[in-house]
């Protein structure tokens, strides 16, 4: 890793990334892609390290308090957060000054942040977005190396579920001959229902690549599931969107199952839902992240 002095840190919509770069290991991840414009290797993860400063100017400013979001492109747990708290320093910040918080992740170590997610959420609200791509421990630990596997996380949720602690599922990306089945989806579905999750994202089933990514994810590819690649690359060539043969049928499981288990389905909604600030005292204000 290596240290930078931000700039900024808070986007036009209240997002923002204490990291850049990542140590999951994750074949697909869009991160890699060349449009980013990373400057460094992506392994060598760049710390923000006035992130905590700048983050407190910022919510000292605001005229009323809103939804602050972080983990869109780098994972607030990477195992470094347990060395430097940046992710537990911002989610204080967030309580002391009344703001609502929503991250996205892939690791149960979210859990060693309960005490400040059910503080926030008491007050406010407080939503933990997961990654969940397979069903099966075993390619998980493939697709996903270096993070917790998927029954971890699914155990994640529920301890969060007890909590009081919100939940929305990211159901993506599907990798076409790889966890595009009934299977995986339907075992994943499972786990969102058996853990209450409020609701499940899925922008289709099938994965994009550009730039960069791609020629990282045929390489791991190469090296997994040997001849995979030349099948993705005879079917796909060079498109951006590489949708599996099973989309409509895996689709229709997925809003069939949704509706049946009461959890949201629909993008928009569940946007609106992770960006409307509430406060828990004096009922719900409308602010997509201001």
């Amino acid at each position: 890793m290596h240290f930078v002095q931000a700039k900024g840190i808070l986007s036009p919509y209240n997002g923002m990334n204490l990291y850049r770069g990542c140590l999951h290991g994750c074949i697909y991840c869009d991160s890699r892609s060349s449009c980013y414009q990373m400057d460094h290797p992506f392994e060598d993860v760049e710390v923000k390290e006035n992130a905590l400063a700048l983050l407190e100017g910022e919510l000292r400013k605001k005229r009323r308090p809103c939804m602050i979001a972080t983990g869109s492109m780098s994972d607030p747990y990477l195992p470094l957060e347990e060395q430097l708290q940046l992710t537990r320093g911002a989610l204080e910040l967030a309580l002391r000054f009344g703001f609502g918080f929503t991250l996205i992740t892939k690791s149960a170590r979210v859990l060693r942040d309960l005490d400040l997610l059910q503080a926030i959420n008491e007050r406010t609200k407080c939503v933990v977005q997961m990654t969940l791509t397979t069903y099966d421990e075993a390619l998980c630990r493939k697709l996903e190396p270096n993070v917790s596997t998927t029954r971890e996380r699914v155990e994640a949720l529920m301890r969060l579920r007890e909590a009081g602690i919100p939940t929305v599922v990211w159901l993506c990306p599907i990798l076409p001959f790889l966890n595009d089945t009934e299977e995986n989806i339907r075992g994943i579905l499972t786990y969102c229902a058996e853990a209450g999750v409020r609701g499940v994202v899925c922008f289709g089933m099938g994965l994009t690549l550009r730039e960069g990514s791609r020629e990282y994810f045929y390489a791991r590819l190469d090296r997994l599931f040997p001849g995979l690649k030349e099948e993705y690359i005879r079917r796909y060539g060079g498109r951006y969107v590489l949708d599996s043969p099973q989309d409509r049928e895996l689709m229709r499981l997925l809003r069939r199952f949704c509706g049946e288990h009461g959890m949201m389905h629909d993008n928009d909604e569940i946007f609106v839902y992770l960006s409307r600030f509430e406060r828990k005292d004096v009922g719900p204000q409308l602010s997509l992240f201001e």
